[in-house]
């Protein structure tokens, strides 16, 4: 197993979640050399080995994808501020690194490949999700150029999972503990909510059950920005007061994990939806007649009409995490000394 990006929080999760069964041998490919001597230290696993690397860099993916059985490429930009000062470095990572890891793949002859992506790519109104749309798009044009291909390239996509790298839960953590108000940029703006391990569930379904071309979305309750700092203010026992910044660069109100126009193609599985390519050809003459006029009833899944969390079960959900325990029992241990 490859895992780019793998010091990242779905890399590491991964790894440990991949240590567990029986697995030869996990390669994690990334920049941060700092992070992945931390890993080392940490897991202390001689099945895991470490690439430093760039996905930007073909030949590097070449050298670290041969013997390998299945990718998965979570190596990303992911931060929407910063995706929009510098779009161009969203496209060289997000695009080009990803047509380099299905490129290298392929050739050196991988199962499978599944890409992370993002609620953001839907309807995308910033550079890091119209980045993220287009690799989903390169991995969808594989599947329809190479229909005989042995490698399967597929994406999963997901909405804001909690306490991972750059979310806005740690962030409103570090400010509760330092007597700051939760910097909130427009309280009714809502977001979905899910939890690392839902997410990585997907990912090895995806392995086991995708064909090439296809997307999996996972399912997830959302929630306001506004119930989400309400909600740590009262776990962290504090007073539910917040700082109103204004929305940031390339922000929307809504997040949309599946369009109307995936919808009318797609699968639902309960937790989760598959929506297969569409695999007809350029030959658009022989589609004249074939409109689907279910498209216009069906309604997009997004963060306005998904099932919405009030405080209390947003608070449920928060003491799931280990992140959020760890930090209210260092904070019990402080008041109690």
């Amino acid at each position: 197993m490859l895992i780019t990006g793998g010091t990242g929080s779905f890399g590491q999760t991964m790894v440990r979640r991949l240590l567990d069964r029986d697995v030869a041998e996990v390669r994690v490919l990334s920049r941060d050399e700092a992070k992945q001597d931390a890993m080392r230290r940490v897991l202390g696993d001689d099945r895991v080995r470490y690439h430093v690397g760039d996905v930007r860099d073909y030949d590097t993916v070449l050298r670290s994808t041969r013997g390998v059985d299945h990718v998965f490429h979570a190596a990303a930009l992911k931060q929407v501020p910063s995706c929009e000062f510098f779009p161009l470095e969203a496209v060289r990572t997000n695009v080009l690194g990803s047509t380099n890891v299905i490129e290298a793949a392929e050739r050196n002859g991988v199962r499978s490949v599944v890409m992370l992506g993002t609620d953001k790519a839907v309807y995308p109104v910033n550079a890091m999700g119209m980045s993220k749309a287009l690799m989903e798009k390169v991995g969808q044009a594989h599947a329809r150029n190479n229909p005989d291909s042995a490698t399967t390239v597929s994406s999963v996509r997901y909405g804001n999972v909690m306490f991972s790298r750059g979310s806005v839960i740690p962030l409103f953590i570090e400010q509760l503990k330092a007597g700051r108000a939760p910097t909130v940029t427009n309280p009714a703006m809502t977001r979905f909510l899910m939890s690392l391990q839902d997410s990585v569930d997907l990912v090895e379904h995806a392995f086991r059950e995708a064909r090439s071309g296809d997307i999996f979305i996972r399912k997830a309750g959302a929630c306001t920005v506004g119930d989400l700092a309400a909600a740590l203010c009262q776990l962290f026992d504090v007073p539910a007061k917040l700082d109103l910044i204004g929305v940031r660069h390339g922000e929307k109100m809504h997040e949309t994990l599946a369009s109307r126009e995936e919808l009318v193609r797609a699968e639902d599985f309960g937790d989760f939806f598959r929506v297969p390519v569409d695999d007809r050809d350029l030959n658009y003459a022989r589609y004249v007649s074939e409109g689907d006029p279910a498209t216009a009833e069906i309604a997009d899944f997004n963060s306005a009409n998904a099932t919405q969390l009030d405080v209390p079960q947003i608070i449920e959900l928060l003491v799931t995490l280990p992140e959020v325990r760890a930090e209210l029992a260092a904070r019990e241990l402080a008041l109690a000394s």
